[in-house]
């Protein structure tokens, strides 16, 4: 790996750490997802800096950022955009929604309901949109943010598996340690404001950086012993006892996708088992279901994954 991208990695990571405290695993796998040009869904309790953390981001990047408030009544012309008629010229005018941008984070998706999921799939999937019979490009930077509750509250919609799927990586973040948390008092305290990145110093990178180190991750070695070992790894989800619907071949290649991005991040060119071992929780997670009588025994979507992961062999 360059030392241009090996040093965008750690500014990243020192920048971030100015405005969150804690949360380096889900820090750095939003930034995995960024690198790898995917999507990810954030899954945590309200309050936990998932809005923060990717307007950060978006902040150090220099992308474009824009947010969307799902709630029961959101329509899919409130995130793609309509074509508005003027009656004094008779003509249409593309009145561009908030998914003409780079980053765009869509807090509480499980709160819209299905129809206005459904309008991100093709943008998610083909990087475009298409209003009334024209089809839009998006930005070549496009990443779809979205945030979810992990408990179950009145007027939620479950994500249906053609949505989760379009997702690279289910990122979890928890609560922060007492002493974390005291931090967090203390920068509030002295004057940080969440809302005010502007004040935050943080230090920008040039404006092609993210272009270069994607180009960089998509070079990334692998063996193709490592092939297999990820077959294998998504082939088990699909007969595993307490798995009743396994992963897609999309699956496969995300997980290699991610693991990519995992060797770039520590600073190799080349991909270790490792990676794609600490890779398959947050890429599989969200693309199994678990039997009934599985999650009646308390046995979640992790614990069948590093089953998963133990009971493969590891290539030499």
């Amino acid at each position: 790996m360059s030392e241009k991208t090996t040093e965008l990695v750690a500014h990243v990571r020192g920048e971030l750490g100015k405005v969150i405290v804690g949360q380096r695993e889900a820090l750095d796998e939003l930034l995995q997802v960024l690198l790898a040009g995917g999507h990810g869904l954030v899954e945590g309790v309200p309050g936990l800096a998932k809005t923060l953390a990717v307007k950060a981001l978006a902040h150090v990047f220099q992308l474009r950022f824009q947010r969307v408030q799902c709630t029961p009544d959101l329509m899919p012309a409130d995130v793609i955009g309509s074509s508005v008629f003027h009656a004094l010229t008779g003509s249409f005018t593309l009145h561009r929604g908030p998914i003409f941008t780079d980053l765009l984070l869509v807090d509480e998706i499980n709160r819209t309901p299905p129809r206005t999921q459904s309008a991100l799939l093709e943008a998610m999937e083909e990087s475009q949109v298409t209003i009334d019979g024209s089809t839009e490009r998006l930005s070549e930077f496009f990443s779809v943010f979205a945030t979810q509750n992990p408990v179950e509250f009145e007027g939620t919609y479950p994500l249906p598996e053609a949505q989760l799927d379009r997702f690279l990586v289910k990122i979890r973040m928890g609560y922060p340690e007492p002493a974390q948390e005291a931090e967090i008092l203390r920068k509030f305290q002295e004057g940080f404001d969440p809302h005010a990145l502007d004040r935050a110093g943080l230090a920008p990178l040039p404006a092609d950086a993210l272009r270069a180190a994607r180009a960089e991750i998509a070079g990334v070695r692998i063996e193709p012993s490592l092939y297999q070992y990820i077959v294998e790894i998504v082939g088990r989800t699909r007969n595993w006892p307490v798995v009743s619907l396994g992963a897609s071949p999309r699956a496969a290649m995300n997980l290699m996708r991610f693991a990519k991005a995992a060797a770039a991040i520590e600073g190799r060119d080349f991909v270790i088992p490792d990676d794609v071992k600490a890779a398959a929780p947050a890429v599989l997670r969200h693309r199994l279901i678990l039997k009934p009588e599985a999650e009646l025994e308390g046995v979640g979507a992790d614990q069948a994954i590093r089953e998963i992961v133990a009971a493969v062999a590891v290539p030499q």
